[in-house]
């Protein structure tokens, strides 16, 4: 086992020195979202801020471009956007693999690992005994922890693992730990099966069960998973109120895995949900992102003095297919770091997603398109005076006497990703079945669908087009959409279709800089 360890910890030192080299200049491959060197990834896990410093520990395998033993792979990042590698931070041992969970520091050092002074940071994470599960018994999953004292590059197993266990359930994992500040105690969400588990602690080693949640509300097409609970301001207020995010596979609106939420109250020991507003039931899920490709997300923990905005990273795939998408190398990259807000609508308390506003700082060339009537075809990179490649694009439509558009990126060989606005049916739809390679599995070519509410005369866009996906975020993060596309070659044009006439269209379009040198 010694062996294999230090295999794979020589490995990763050696992905770490490419990192920055020809591994992130293969055909595919993201220019400004996190992708891995090599192999396999998915849950981004651990998410701290800490010493200056955003922390990234992800669902890694080093050993294949498929998932399988799971460690923590580590990056970490001045900014959100540009990205250090570093050597694998936790690897299985006797108790399992390490599947997905948290981290914080303990600035209190109540588990006793650290100082006063120099104050621990804790991982808190799932085992998975992969003998156990195959043996066909329950149990086989529990809660071990994992602290630093170099700030998050050389990680120690606690000898007393595991710290948490139920051996009735199968399902049992992601704890997702923060501090409640009123009892003085550490808190963690964890996933249960069909419900999200609450347990409570003074040190992060001995927890009390508090309460379970959601057995009977929300979407329940798949096990639930990667939950995390996040106090927040309600914009405009003083108020505050608590969201509540689970991941769930199957079961997403378009198939496969996404993340659900839901807003309420938490006093330390059980999540209350908001009554829902008049036409909306208490079964029915709200979504954090309508795509295929935004699952397993979560928010860091803690940021730079004064920041108080939420953070929220996923990982950019889908279990329908992610073990098939053609890349080789590498598999899988992250979502772009965005901002999450809680916003007050005639449907209740919403969430609302922006991109990290960090990311201004990769624009680089800029055109825009000043407010002009459309009817027919209009060529954006040309009207703009911007070139192809890595963009982010502001849009501003007058559909009041339009009831569709659509935006279409395509190449010179036929491949294209269609944006449609339906305003007669209030939705959103990528089409992607002529995007490029969509073989490898018949469910990746099937129409994605997103409603589209609020007042519909006018919609505004904001898409961001890497190598091999695109995010968009309408009206202001009201509704988002990521997908991954695998064209043969990149897209190199972008035009806005109306088959009726739009009062105007407004753009501003940036050429981005890739974040890999």
């Amino acid at each position: 086992m010694k062996t294999l360890w230090l295999a794979a910890a020589l490995l990763s030192l050696g992905q770490a020195a490419h990192a920055e080299g020809d591994l992130y200049r293969e055909p595919l491959r993201p220019q400004f979202h996190f992708s891995p060197p090599q192999q396999w990834m998915n849950d981004p896990n651990g998410l701290v801020y800490a010493a200056g410093k955003y922390h990234l520990f992800y669902q890694y395998n080093p050993y294949s471009n498929k998932w399988g033993p799971m460690h923590w792979g580590h990056a970490t990042s001045p900014d959100l956007v540009h990205w250090k590698n570093l050597p694998i931070a936790l690897f299985p041992d006797r108790l399992g693999a390490i599947f997905s969970g948290s981290a914080v520091v303990d600035v209190g050092n109540t588990t006793g690992f650290g100082s006063h002074a120099k104050p621990p940071l804790v991982a808190m994470f799932t085992y998975h005994d992969h003998l156990a599960e195959h043996m066909g018994g329950t149990g086989y999953q529990s809660q071990g922890l994992a602290y630093s004292l170099d700030g998050g590059t050389d990680w120690t197993k606690f000898a007393g693992n595991p710290v948490l266990k139920r051996p009735d359930i199968k399902d049992f994992r992601d704890p997702k730990v923060f501090w409640y500040a009123a009892s003085r105690r550490w808190v963690v969400a964890l996933a249960t099966g069909d419900h999200i588990g609450f347990y409570s602690s003074r040190d992060l080693k001995k927890w009390v069960h508090e309460s379970d949640f959601g057995a009977t509300l929300g979407a329940h097409g798949g096990v639930w998973e990667c939950p995390d609970l996040i106090e927040m301001k309600v914009e405009g207020s003083t108020e505050l109120k608590y969201a509540l995010l689970v991941s769930i596979n199957p079961g997403a609106p378009n198939g496969g895995s996404a993340t659900q939420y839901f807003i309420g109250g938490f006093d330390g020991h059980r999540f209350v949900p908001d009554p829902m507003p008049e036409g909306r039931l208490a079964a029915d899920a709200r979504w954090i992102d309508y795509g295929t490709d935004d699952y397993a997300g979560s928010t860091w923990s803690g940021g730079p003095p004064g920041d108080q905005r939420v953070m929220f990273i996923g990982w950019m795939n889908n279990w329908t297919y992610g073990n098939e998408v053609p890349t080789t190398r590498w598999r899988s990259a992250m979502t772009l770091p965005r901002e999450l807000r809680m916003v007050r609508t005639p449907l209740g308390l919403e969430l609302r997603s922006d991109p990290a506003r960090e990311l201004l700082a990769l624009r680089r060339q800029a055109g825009t398109v000043a407010a002009t009537h459309v009817s027919g075809d209009l060529d954006l990179l040309h009207a703009a005076g911007v070139p192809a490649g890595l963009l982010e694009m502001d849009l501003d439509l007058d559909m009041a006497d339009a009831q569709e558009a659509s935006l279409v990126l395509s190449n010179a060989r036929g491949e294209r990703t269609v944006l449609r606005i339906d305003r007669a049916h209030q939705s959103l739809t990528l089409e992607r079945a002529e995007s490029g390679n969509v073989g490898f599995n018949p469910a990746f070519a099937a129409p994605q669908a997103a409603p589209l509410a609020g007042d519909l005369a006018r919609i505004h866009l904001h898409l961001f087009l890497d190598t091999s996906s695109v995010e968009v975020f309408a009206n202001d993060g009201a509704t988002v959409m990521t997908a991954v596309l695998f064209p043969s070659v990149p897209y190199d044009s972008v035009l806005l279709h109306a088959g009726q006439a739009l009062g105007s269209v407004k753009a501003t379009i940036h050429e981005l800089a890739p974040v890999w040198n």
